[in-house]
């Protein structure tokens, strides 16, 4: 399995921005479906993001779509998540996660790999 490193939370107030990086210790995603979950205390991970690394296909929930973007860099073998207007029910731990199969799925028990994650924090 492949080693996934997130990086780039932190305590900002509401309306700011976050980068999130997510890194991996091979060479390539390959044929590969990576995603952004987040969980925040009490509460199930849910799906956030999530990009066909061969093809840049992305797709995101309800809650973020406009605000968050997803990228790729495969010189990097890298997916970031470039997080505006925050709002203070983003709050929470984000995590990369690694499905081996380009078809998309938002359910955490498809992904194999994980991130060890990174805490998101939004003053109001």
């Amino acid at each position: 399995q492949v080693q996934l490193v997130e990086s780039g939370g932190g305590l900002v107030q509401a309306g700011d921005s976050l980068r999130l990086s997510c890194a991996a210790s091979r060479r390539t995603f390959g044929a590969s479906f990576v995603g952004w979950f987040r969980q925040a205390p009490g509460k199930d991970r849910e799906f956030v993001s999530g990009i066909r690394w061969s093809g840049g296909t992305t797709y995101y929930s309800d809650s973020v779509k406009g605000r968050f973007t997803i990228s790729t860099d495969n010189a990097k073998i890298a997916v970031y998540l470039q997080m505006d207007s925050l709002k203070p029910e983003d709050t929470a731990v984000y995590y990369c996660a690694e499905r081996r199969a380009i078809g998309y799925s938002k359910s955490p028990a498809d992904f194999a790999s994980w991130g060890q994650g990174t805490q998101v924090t939004v003053s109001s």
